[in-house]
């Protein structure tokens, strides 16, 4: 299983790799920032909508500001000395509200979904469930890039056990992920697979396993070194504990 992390040298570096070419055209820097930036559509509109900006300005907005991180040079201006990605978005956004938001709401609508595509009404659905106004936008956006990012990892496992042919497991076994041990059924759930209880329990620990590596190889290609990685991880889970 798990043919996918033979591509985790270009995940786990993907940042730096843009840090490494920041203001160059490179394709490997382009491809490594459009990865990149799929990720986190959703955090930023959302953090858009908590402004004040009604749900079509808010994705204007958030396509041109794509836009313009993509065709432009703005990763020249990241501080490789505080390099997660997360920080250095969200504070180009600020700016980028701050100085140009009248430009791009004259942008007629729709006209760069061809380079990030997200579902308008997704992300309107999404945000409609959002807590209230007592958590501010900055808040917003960094639970926004958690549940975005775990949901990422969660379709990464599906498409895994899917092509082993294994997507009844999956299914099956997704509660595992986070419910408490004594939480889970291991009876319900091996009668369900038709399996042994014990052979459940082994494939409970190997998804736990390969769950946990996602995660860290998705936090590692957001951050500029290896060393950033824990402190990440640890702000990642002190995120989703407050969720």
């Amino acid at each position: 299983m798990h043919e996918q992390s033979q591509n985790a040298p270009f995940v786990t570096t993907c940042w730096s790799v843009v840090l490494a070419a920041a203001g160059s055209d490179t394709t490997a820097a382009q491809d490594a920032l459009s990865h990149l930036c799929k990720t986190y559509w959703y955090p930023l509109y959302a953090f858009v909508r908590r402004r004040g900006f009604s749900p079509h300005d808010a994705q204007d907005l958030t396509q041109e500001f794509f836009s313009k991180l993509l065709k432009g040079h703005w990763v020249a201006q990241a501080d490789r000395r505080r390099g997660r990605f997360r920080s250095f978005l969200l504070s180009a956004m600020k700016h980028f509200l701050a100085n140009e938001w009248h430009k791009a709401n004259a942008i007629k609508r729709g006209a760069h979904l061809d380079l990030i595509s997200m579902d308008d009404h997704d992300a309107e659905a999404r945000f409609q469930l959002e807590p209230g106004t007592q958590v501010n936008s900055d808040a917003l956006y960094d639970r926004g890039w958690a549940l975005t990012l775990l949901r990422d990892v969660l379709a990464r496992l599906e498409q895994e056990y899917s092509a082993e042919g294994k997507a009844a497991w999956m299914e099956t076994m997704r509660p595992a992920l986070t419910a408490g041990r004594d939480a889970i059924s291991y009876s319900e759930m091996a009668c369900k697979l038709n399996t042994s209880e014990n052979a459940l329990r082994v494939a409970v620990h190997r998804l736990r396993q390969r769950y946990r590596q996602l995660i860290r190889v998705e936090v590692a290609s957001t951050v500029a070194s290896p060393e950033e990685v824990d402190e990440e991880m640890r702000y990642l889970f002190e995120v989703l504990a407050g969720t």
